[in-house]
């Protein structure tokens, strides 16, 4: 099931998924992608606190035993060497004063935010931007991180749509900035659902849990082969919450998809059947 068909409101939205699907794979030299970012902007996309670095060792065994051993450039942080071998954004969380924080974090891939914003922040200052996380969700979300279980690896994902073919987004002006230069007829293509794959896992050894974000980009036009996934992305489109649609800035991108959703020839009725015509 796509993402978009999941909610059009905010969900926690877990579901637990074999170990062995734990890293998707399908990038085959993610480094090459990776090392410069770490290289250029290190501030955007890396970050740790001090006393991390035996969680992220830890990291770095898991995914060892995922992808098998492989030597690493010295003198990189663990949780680094890790992350630039996979796909995905690696989080370490660890439990500090009473609260889970974000310790260390390789953010190759962000959606709007950059790794200096993100280092040491709680989970209620991660999510503060979530409209009603606190009253919502927080709780809920704390009991997952106490009672995760070290055989068990949790997923889920969300959306989000932009204009932009880039992973590396920390900054959404630029792209925004743009859209008002969109030709109707180009939406198909300059628009992109953006879908984040996110997992969490207990760490067994130190305790913490590791947080992973894999991004992927499909332009609004592949939709038009598949008339099923379509219709779900306009039914969520369509009954996406307010509060859904301004946190994710959808307002923005109203006329261009409702353009895009009358040329294909979708509609969408009140009482849930979706069609294209």
């Amino acid at each position: 099931m796509s993402p978009w068909e999941q909610a059009a409101d905010f969900a926690i939205g877990l579901r637990p998924i074999p170990a062995t699907a734990w890293l998707q794979g399908g990038e085959a030299a993610p480094w090459l992608r990776k090392d410069p970012l770490f290289a250029d902007h290190r501030n955007l996309v890396w970050g740790e606190i001090e006393g991390s670095r035996d969680g992220q060792e830890e990291v770095a065994a898991l995914v060892g035993a995922a992808l098998g051993a492989q030597p690493a450039p010295g003198g990189l942080p663990p949780l680094y060497a890790a992350a630039r071998r996979v796909t995905d954004d690696l989080c370490l969380m660890e439990k500090t004063d009473g609260a889970w924080r974000l310790t260390a974090l390789s953010l190759s891939a962000p959606t709007f935010f950059t790794a200096g914003e993100a280092l040491g922040c709680s989970l209620a200052e991660l999510h503060g931007p979530v409209p009603s996380f606190g009253d919502r969700f927080l709780a809920r979300v704390q009991r997952v991180f106490e009672a995760l279980r070290p055989d068990v690896v949790l997923e889920r994902r969300n959306w989000t749509l932009v204009n932009s073919p880039e992973l590396f987004a920390p900054d959404p002006a630029p792209m925004r900035a743009r859209i008002a230069d969109l030709a109707p007829a180009d939406a198909g293509r300059e628009l992109r659902i953006r879908v984040e794959r996110q997992t969490l896992r207990r760490l067994p050894r130190t305790g913490g849990a590791v947080f992973t974000i894999r991004v992927s980009l499909e332009p609004l036009a592949a939709l038009l082969a598949d008339p099923p996934r379509l219709a779900g992305f306009a039914k969520a489109w369509r009954s996406a919450t307010p509060q859904f649609r301004q946190y994710k800035r959808l307002d923005l991108y109203d006329d261009l998809v409702g353009d895009f959703l009358r040329a294909a020839g979708e509609t969408y009725s009140v009482n849930g059947s979706a069609s294209c015509n």
